[in-house]
């Protein structure tokens, strides 16, 4: 009975993006939300706090851990640990593109709309 309950649950699991993709409709248009919602809101999210973070850990390093070694080494910590999340967060923003982009799902943007100067018809 418990093999059951798994064997019908993974299989329901299965069927939930395309339940999921009902809502979206096309699913250019789902991949294209999502990468949206990765590279506009979720990057800079994950950026901002990043950067608070280094911030917090050289106020511990400079400022409060100036005399105490534990907290200089907890804001070198928190230093190295910001770093890691820059690196993280720059590789995963190619890695979203550089998918995005091979499969067609990035924004396009049509040459005609482009505004030019006006010029003179003299």
């Amino acid at each position: 009975m418990k093999k059951l309950a798994t064997r019908v649950g993974i299989g329901g699991t299965a069927f939930l993006p395309a339940v999921a993709l009902a809502q979206f409709g096309d699913i250019n248009t789902f991949f294209g939300k999502i990468t949206t919602f990765i590279n506009d809101i979720l990057i800079p999210l994950i950026f901002a706090l990043a950067l608070l973070m280094f911030i917090w850990g050289m106020f511990r390093f400079f400022i409060a851990g100036g005399h105490d070694e534990d907290a200089r080494e907890k804001g070198k910590n928190l230093m190295l640990y910001a770093v890691v999340g820059f690196v993280l967060m720059v590789s995963i923003f190619g890695i979203v593109n550089l998918i995005a982009n091979g499969l067609g799902f990035s924004k396009q943007q049509d040459i005609n709309n482009i505004p030019n100067v006006p010029t003179s018809n003299r």
